[in-house]
């Protein structure tokens, strides 16, 4: 009987695949290029967004919602911005159907319903927002304004995969406004260490914080900060972007405020983002051939317990101390399922549970009831040992959070061991197809020789670390000087 999930020896791609249709995160769609996501994948994603969302309430950030849709000349304001994502957008441009006349039951789109203006279906909000703050932004006493959405975007993507790219995804797009260009520059690095401390404590990815060359810069933007991840197969991940503005989008719009000397500028602007995107990541960075590992710090589920017993009498003998495990569990802030369904055996249960990588299994049976003990397994290190009943839950408790150290510690040391340094292109290129990771080399700062090494090898400059040392050396393709090396990586 062939292995449910392909291995990641065999074929990379199609493991991912495997993991998340396998462990019922996401399902393909009825509609070409969109997914559908499962309530395991939903429920992974609710835990990430409600943990971001904190965090950004925490630095004085507040919720709204925009239109779905942009007129199509507020989105061409910014003109950057309209060209960066003008091959991505979806437009609608009629407003009805009616029933064809010369094919009953069937519909066309009704000629005479043409709206006056296309609207773009938003790929991203700056247009619509920026046009809203107009009217909302007058003194310096309406700023800053610091404001996040929840909400989903459509990028006509030709190429897509589950999670990591899709036609429509979810995410959150923070868009700040500021009185001053240096306030606006650390909201920037503010929420690009937002993520940062999400992606590294509640997801266990180690990152790399850095900057974009002037190519790889979000569309209308003046500098774009990212955190990097690296994948297990030594691809790189961006995993979120802070964009600082400037004053663009404020000129475009003609958005200015009075400031204290009762002067006119422009205000000065940021936004950022995460998505979905995420996800795919957790199963590339954690997951192995068995399944879905999670972090329990965002894990849906943190302990499944699953009896073992032959008959009513002594099913009913283990829920009685099942039960008062559950509630200890949930007092420590643990989310737990007694799985007690009589639908499968114990041994599929296991499996699925590990598919669907709950961080920590419990198993109990009338043998350990008698002996005052159950088998508590690990899904990070399939390992499992006999707990007292009397201890269990205190020792779960800090067994989760061993997981999560472990889990980290583990992504780490991947990450720490494919950083390498090269100094000449032929090991360059052999690094890349070879070890693969984050190469760090010198780059002589022209856009030319960046597009060529990306043609040559379809490694881009993922980020110029924000913690780079400045050394003399020459760059890897031209041997032009350069002061610092980047890192470059092929990328999803």
């Amino acid at each position: 009987m062939a292995k449910e999930i392909t291995s990641r020896a065999q074929d990379y791609s199609q493991w991912y695949n495997d993991i998340i249709l396998k462990s019922d995160l996401a399902d393909y769609s009825a509609v070409r290029g969109c997914m559908v996501i499962k309530p395991h994948g939903f429920a992974l994603w609710e835990n990430m967004r409600d943990q971001l969302d904190k965090m950004f309430k925490e630095t004085g950030h507040v919720n709204a919602y925009f239109p779905l849709f942009v007129p199509k000349s507020l989105f061409e304001a910014e003109e950057k911005n309209a060209e960066g994502f003008a091959k991505e957008c979806a437009v609608v441009t009629h407003y009805r159907l009616k029933t064809d006349p010369d094919n009953k039951g069937k519909l066309i789109v009704d000629p005479d319903a043409k709206l006056e203006e296309e609207l773009v279906v938003r790929p991203t909000s700056e247009a619509i927002i920026w046009n809203t703050y107009k009217g909302w932004i007058q003194s310096y006493r309406d700023l800053p304004l610091l404001i996040n959405q929840w909400a989903n975007v459509v990028r006509w993507e030709m190429r897509t995969r589950l999670f990591l790219r899709t036609a429509e995804f979810l995410w959150q797009e923070g868009h700040t406004a500021h009185a001053t260009r240096q306030e606006a520059i650390d909201e920037t690095v503010q929420m690009l260490n937002v993520y940062a401390t999400f992606v590294e404590e509640y997801m266990a990815l180690p990152v790399v914080k850095g900057i974009k060359t002037e190519s790889e810069r979000f569309a209308g933007a003046e500098d774009t900060y990212c955190i990097e991840a690296l994948m297990q197969d030594g691809k790189a991940l961006q995993a979120g972007t802070s964009h600082f503005l400037g004053q663009n989008f404020a000129k475009a719009f003609d958005v200015k405020f009075s400031d204290r000397e009762n002067k006119l500028d422009y205000v000065w602007a940021t936004s950022w983002g995460v998505s979905t995107r995420l996800i795919g990541a957790l199963v590339m960075a954690h997951s192995d051939d068995d399944g879905l590992i999670l972090p329990p710090r965002i894990a849906p589920l943190q302990v499944v317990i699953v009896p073992i017993f032959k008959g009513e009498e002594q099913l009913v003998q283990i829920s009685e101390k099942v039960n008062v495990i559950v509630k200890e569990l949930k007092a420590l802030g643990i989310s737990v399922k007694y799985d007690n369904s009589d639908n499968a055996r114990p041994g599929w249960k296991f499996a699925e549970y590990e598919k669907k990588g709950i961080p920590v299994r419990i198993a109990i049976g009338a043998r350990d009831l008698e002996n005052n003990v159950a088998e508590v397994a690990r899904r990070d290190e399939k390992t499992k040992e006999s707990i007292s009943l009397d201890s269990i839950a205190q020792h779960v408790h800090e067994l989760l959070e061993e997981i999560q150290q472990n889990i980290y510690n583990k992504a780490k040391a991947y990450q720490q061991e494919h950083i390498t340094k090269s100094d000449s292109w032929d090991d360059f290129v052999k690094l890349l197809d070879e070890k693969a990771g984050f190469i760090a080399a010198h780059w002589d700062g022209t856009a030319a020789t960046e597009e060529k090494i990306k043609e040559l090898t379809k490694a881009t400059i993922r980020c110029i670390p924000l913690d780079n040392e400045q050394e003399a050396g020459k760059c890897i393709l031209t041997g032009n000087p350069s002061t610092q090396r980047v890192l470059f990586a092929r990328a999803y």
